[in-house]
């Protein structure tokens, strides 16, 4: 990390004289520009990188206006936060904002006002975008996207703890990398693109690398064991996208990897929580070239947890209990009740309808949040261009107790050959609690313009 660099840029976007806010000219290449990637995909070059960055799931809410901001974020021993208008709206929006004021925001964090930003905006990663997607995102709001006059929602946080923001530069400087991507050449084209597309605007870090004590993303890119090894999130686990070989991608093939980012579904599990918003707002827009990118380059990823795990092996044993009638098993019952229809008594499910649990990363990963959120509240609809899923998840916090919900998951993590540690009561009651129960049944797939 270059701290000189880093400093000087962050300072001059404070001061924001009209100047270069840092941002470092790249040169064209096919990793770090996206402009032939957005004509294969039939989007002009802005919003093809609006797409690779999300920005819609975030700074919307599905009864909004698209891009107007409203969405609560929680920000973690802070209080909560609502993401900003970021039509070209004069007033409301950041329709004044030069492109170096844009810049800056976008890579330090930093509003046109010198205000700070806290990194729920995930600035650390686009830090890694090029200067020529930077400036083609930057066409696209101002130019592309309706204004929309919408005030932005005040922040739930105390006065004295919103203080910190004065410290997010000293923050940057600590935790950041601070420069856009530059191709690794010993890596082919496919790797380069993938891991520009990963670290930078599709900030998966994000959400699927665990936090330091300074609330940072422990890594960066591939150079940290960290990187991507997953981590919790409202009570949800996002899930390893190393190598790991039953909790992460290790069994996945890079086509396995491009079909789930393309469309939500591959024949190891479905897409759930966030990540369908991921799905239907992002990845399934990206070219079939860019998809296999990152499919190479997550599959470089070396295990971390279970570098000497035994590869998991299907049983059938449990599947000939279920289909004898035999449930001596605590949760064989229900399973065979609730879940059996779709998930089948093999666990195998019916791909690509209902997802496998025999065999599902997430049922093997070691934090069972997922599972005990997805059961108790279900999960939204993976939307494609022919239409929305038949099925989803439904939930049964209603229907189900605590107890049957921490023994059928028990089962299902026992089962088909999975050696997952047991979920207990207690810990199914603490999500429930905290987990709101009012299922929002909207399918969150927004258009930007």
């Amino acid at each position: 990390m270059d701290f000189r660099k880093l400093l000087t840029a962050s300072l001059v976007a404070v001061v924001m004289t009209g100047c270069d806010s840092g941002a470092v000219t790249t040169e064209s290449s096919y990793a770090t520009d996206s402009a032939a990637q957005a004509e294969a995909a039939g989007l002009s070059h802005g919003e093809y990188v609006a797409r690779l960055g999300n920005c819609v799931a975030c700074h919307s809410i599905p009864e909004g206006e698209p891009l107007a901001g409203g969405l609560k974020m929680a920000v973690p021993m802070m209080g909560n936060i609502y993401t900003t208008n970021i039509t070209p709206d004069p007033e409301t929006g950041i329709g004044n904002y030069t492109f170096e004021q844009f810049d800056a925001a976008m890579r330090y964090g930093v509003k046109s006002d010198g205000t700070r930003m806290y990194p729920a905006m995930p600035y650390p990663s686009y830090a890694k975008m090029s200067e020529q997607d930077m400036r083609a995102l930057y066409d696209f709001f101002m130019n592309e996207i309706e204004p929309v006059n919408q005030p932005n929602l005040p922040n739930e946080i105390p006065g004295w703890k919103d203080m910190a923001r004065m410290g997010m530069g000293i923050w940057n400087l600590l935790t950041m990398d601070g420069d856009p991507y530059e191709p690794d050449a010993s890596h082919g084209d496919d790797w380069n693109r993938g891991a520009y597309l990963t670290q930078g605007p599709g900030h998966c870090g994000a959400c699927h690398t665990p936090r330091g004590l300074l609330m940072q993303e422990k890594g960066l890119d591939e150079d940290s064991s960290a990187y991507l090894a997953g981590a919790p999130l409202d009570h949800w686990s996002a899930s390893s996208l190393n190598g790991d070989i039953n909790s992460g991608l290790g069994r996945w093939s890079v086509e396995d990897t491009a079909e789930f980012l393309g469309t939500g579904h591959n024949r190891f599990g479905t897409a759930f929580g966030t990540m369908v918003e991921v799905v239907n707002n992002s990845t399934q827009h990206m070219s079939e070239a860019d998809l296999r990118g990152m499919a190479v380059y997550l599959k470089s990823l070396p295990p971390v947890v279970e570098v000497n795990a035994e590869e998991w092996r299907y049983d059938n044993s449990d599947t000939e209990q279920l289909l004898g009638l035999d449930f001596s098993e605590p949760g064989s019952q229900v399973y065979y009740e609730y879940c059996s229809n779709c998930h089948a008594t093999s666990g195998e499910g019916y791909y690509p309808y209902q997802a496998p649990l025999a065999g599902n990363p997430v049922v093997m990963d070691p934090d069972p949040s997922s599972l005990i959120n997805l059961t108790l509240n279900g999960s939204l609809r993976v939307i494609a261009n022919e239409g929305p899923d038949v099925n989803d998840m439904p939930y049964f916090r209603q229907l189900l107790s605590d107890e049957e919900i921490a023994d059928v998951l028990t089962y299902i993590r026992s089962s088909w050959g999975h050696d997952a540690a047991p979920i207990s009561t207690q810990l199914v009651s603490e999500v429930r609690d905290a987990t709101d129960p009012t299922r929002n049944d909207d399918i969150f797939v927004l258009r930007m313009k």
